[in-house]
């Protein structure tokens, strides 16, 4: 159908609708200038003196036991939730919560999490998704699939190994009990 095609029989002219983003609320806080300092702020806001260590309120906040990592990925949401506003790609949008759940996930180890939040800063790898994603002319998801299929194939080693230690536990325990010739 041709965009303003009249039907002769019917007279009505036929115009396409124009979809906007999924959504306008709120867009001018989640513009660029907006999330690139939000991510700052969670992530390398403050620097340790003498060294190139940077960390943010999501450093400090992971620190509370408890619920310090949750808060921290509760921020780091806002920044998620702008990209789907913004209309990214839904691979690129789970990418970037499977960014999130890993921090979140790590940071509740007691000391090593905290240490790995001030490493990974997941908000500045998910500022930086959205704003490749935006400017990508066609959009390119390769990458986000060849992320999740990395970590699917990660997730599937690190169930099977309790797998194996219980196959071998029982092989030893069955072998143990038999009568030797």
């Amino acid at each position: 159908m041709a965009v303003g095609q009249t039907f002769p029989r019917t007279r009505v002219t036929v115009e396409p609708e124009v979809l906007s983003p999924r959504g306008r609320r709120g867009a001018e806080l989640f513009d660029d200038e907006n999330l690139d300092l939000l991510s700052h702020v969670l992530d390398d806001w403050f620097r340790i003196p003498g060294t190139s260590i940077r960390f943010g309120i999501d450093g400090i906040v992971g620190m509370i036991p408890g619920v310090g990592d949750i808060l921290g990925g509760l921020a780091s949401c806002i920044i998620v939730l702008a990209a789907w506003f913004r209309g990214v790609p839904k691979i690129t949008v789970a990418r970037m919560v499977a960014n999130v759940a890993i921090e979140v996930a790590v940071g509740t180890i007691p000391l090593a999490g905290d240490v790995f939040d001030i490493a990974f800063k997941a908000n500045r790898r998910n500022y930086k998704l959205l704003e490749a994603s935006l400017r990508a002319t066609p959009r390119k998801t390769a990458p986000d699939w060849i992320f999740f299929g990395a970590l699917g194939l990660f997730m599937m080693a690190l169930t099977m190994v309790p797998v194996l230690v219980m196959a071998k536990l029982i092989s030893m325990m069955v072998l143990a009990g038999m009568p030797r010739r």
